[in-house]
């Protein structure tokens, strides 16, 4: 077993605790929870775990051969960062960084100092969400033509602190979940090459928007899309792909993000479609990223052991530079190419 650290203990440091305690590789050898109240609930619910409000312990335990960072945005360059130069494997919660100067100074620090960075991605591991790319990957819809999520949610909680609405310590609510939007379509368009161009529209400010368009070009005509509404009830997310020979529809709902029971459906109809004709029903089991952080805990520890991040750094990147392009074109009103690079860099 390897032993990890978790660093925060917020409502998802528990969840990520939880998984690290399932996953069969993990043993969770301390907790570093950086307010008193996330402290001493840690020390309640989990009396067997040494808690520290600091960080350098671990670091400093040589026993401690990797780090899953659930921290607030603003915090996971630098804690990150301070553990891979302490020799750790890291397991990154999503966005990498804040901005893409972060993002290039912890894929070389990685690259330096020997240990493996991967980015917590997770719905990539999802039996729903990964199974697609799986579905594409076979053939089943022909070569992908276009993608799109949309997502209909209630208000971001406000986090310890207020830590959510505060943009110095968020840096958007486009890296704060639409970000994982973005790492799927990237991941299922691979082949289609990077976007050329990404054009956004906001209602409100851009960086915290009540809701959200985005539109991604690819090369050959190819585009994706990514609609996010956080006025919005409970928490729905639908997923069409588009391929020269069939189609994908998948369905994501329940009264909240972090449900252990939610409605999900995968369907796949395989040519053209005619009226009154009925799409394959594609088996899935629990689905939620309650579940996936299990999956993603073990499979990341497994890439450690064999030198290898279960998402790429790289990849992370690539997801947080849709983000800051995204808030640059709502905010300037205008489509952004890819290779402009954003305000935030």
């Amino acid at each position: 077993m390897m032993r990890v650290a978790l660093v925060g203990y917020g409502a998802w440091g528990r969840h990520h605790a939880r998984a690290l305690e399932a996953a069969p590789s993990a043993d969770l050898a301390a907790i570093v929870a950086g307010g008193e109240a996330s402290a001493a609930a840690a020390r309640e619910e989990r009396p067997h775990t040494p808690v520290w409000r600091d960080i350098a312990p671990v670091m400093a335990d040589a026993s401690i051969e990797a780090v899953v960072i659930a921290a607030p945005n603003a915090d996971h360059a630098p804690l990150a960062l301070a553990a891979l130069l302490a020799g750790k494997h890291v397991l990154l919660e999503k966005p990498m960084a804040l901005t893409l100067r972060d993002c290039d100074a912890l894929v070389e620090a990685a690259r330096d100092s020997g240990r493996v960075l991967t980015i917590g991605h997770e719905l990539r591991v999802s039996t729903q969400w990964g199974r697609v790319k799986a579905l594409i990957e076979e053939g089943a819809i022909g070569a992908p033509l276009h993608a799109g999520f949309s997502l209909f949610r209630f208000p971001y909680r406000s986090g310890s602190g207020g830590w959510r609405y505060d943009p110095g310590r968020v840096g958007s609510w486009i890296l704060e979940e639409p970000v994982h939007h973005f790492d799927l379509l990237l991941w299922y368009g691979a082949d289609w090459g990077p976007p050329v161009a990404l054009r956004a529209v906001a209602a409100g400010d851009p960086a915290m928007p009540g809701a959200l368009a985005v539109t991604l070009r690819f090369a050959g005509g190819r585009f994706a899309t990514v609609n996010t509404v956080v006025g919005g009830f409970e928490h729905h997310v639908a997923l069409h792909v588009m391929g020269e020979s069939g189609a994908i529809r998948s369905l994501w709902s329940a009264a909240m993000d972090r449900s252990f029971a939610p409605a999900a459906s995968l369907r796949l109809f395989r040519g053209r479609a005619q009226p009154g004709e009925r799409a394959e029903d594609i088996p899935i089991t629990e689905s939620g990223e309650v579940y996936e952080l299990v999956t993603q805990a073990e499979r990341a520890i497994q890439g450690f052991r064999a030198g290898r991040p279960l998402v790429p750094p790289e990849a992370g990147r690539a997801a947080v530079h849709c983000c800051l392009l995204a808030e640059r074109s709502a905010r300037e009103e205008r489509e952004i190419l890819w290779n402009e690079g954003s305000d935030a860099d």
